[in-house]
């Protein structure tokens, strides 16, 4: 039987994922924007270099970085919020699938999982 992660552990891992929060929050306000047309209101940040075509075109090339790192960093902070979530109400470390523990090996490797391997591999498997 695997074993299940200890109070002590998850107390760490809730440090560690709010640490990783806060990070990923200025990250996001490197690449964002307040946009007020925006649902979420941030939007990456398009690049002011000049108007010669090498300068747009990497304007361009920016933007672009841009809007894909803020896509990967919003998606990760998804993740932690629900992990916080999931530590906060109880039901950090059960997987939402089977409902059993999620082994301690795979939360200390993947701190915001929500489900267990066989599931996950079951999921996947199914795409």
């Amino acid at each position: 039987m695997e074993k299940e992660l200890d109070q002590e552990a998850v107390e760490q891992i809730k440090a560690d994922l709010l640490i990783r929060k806060n990070q990923i929050l200025g990250e996001l306000e490197n690449v964002s924007k307040k946009d007020s047309h925006e649902a979420d209101s941030l939007g990456a940040k398009f690049p002011e270099y000049g108007d010669k075509p090498d300068e747009n075109a990497q304007e361009i090339n920016d933007y672009t970085t841009n809007v894909m790192t803020e896509k990967v960093l919003e998606k990760t902070l998804e993740d932690i919020t629900g992990a916080l979530e999931r530590i906060d109400n109880g039901s950090y470390g059960i997987c939402k699938y089977c409902k059993k523990p999620i082994s301690a090996k795979r939360l200390m490797a993947r701190p915001v999982a929500s489900a267990c391997i066989a599931c996950k591999t079951e999921l996947q498997e199914n795409e």
